[in-house]
């Protein structure tokens, strides 16, 4: 199982590319929704990582109030992702960084969750594919 681990080099953690990511379609940026996550992401050529997705996951305050409560959701979000990642394999010379962003205001199950990942990882995956 040693496939299914998430490394360092697949999180995004550059404030520039962070800052691309979220600066909209003027930056080539795409975006998907699919209760309760909301997918962002573009196509990034000059990041240096071998991998072809870089991800973050992120559960604002303003949804759920508790500390323990985005824990739990970005924990769950990992989860589906980490599992979901091999079924959607990217072309090896894809960049892509990809944010994750909880949209929904309560704790949701991890079915929800892993549905929501799986199809906006088919609609990454196809734009992959389509560049």
């Amino acid at each position: 199982m040693k496939g299914l681990r998430l490394y360092k080099k697949e999180k995004l953690c550059s404030p520039v590319a962070i800052d691309m990511l979220f600066a909209g379609r003027r930056a080539g940026a795409q975006a998907a929704i699919a209760y309760p996550l909301r997918a962002v992401w573009r196509s990034n050529p000059g990041r240096r990582s071998d991998s072809p997705v870089t991800f973050l996951i992120s559960v604002p305050k303003k949804r759920l109030r508790h500390a323990v409560d985005r824990v739990a959701m970005r924990r769950r979000v990992r989860e589906a992702y980490r599992l979901a990642r091999p079924d959607f394999p990217m072309p090896d010379d894809a960049r892509i960084d990809l944010a994750f962003v909880y949209v929904a205001d309560r704790l949701m199950p991890y079915a929800s969750v892993d549905r929501a990942v799986r199809r906006l990882m088919e609609k990454v995956r196809a734009y992959a594919a389509a560049e």
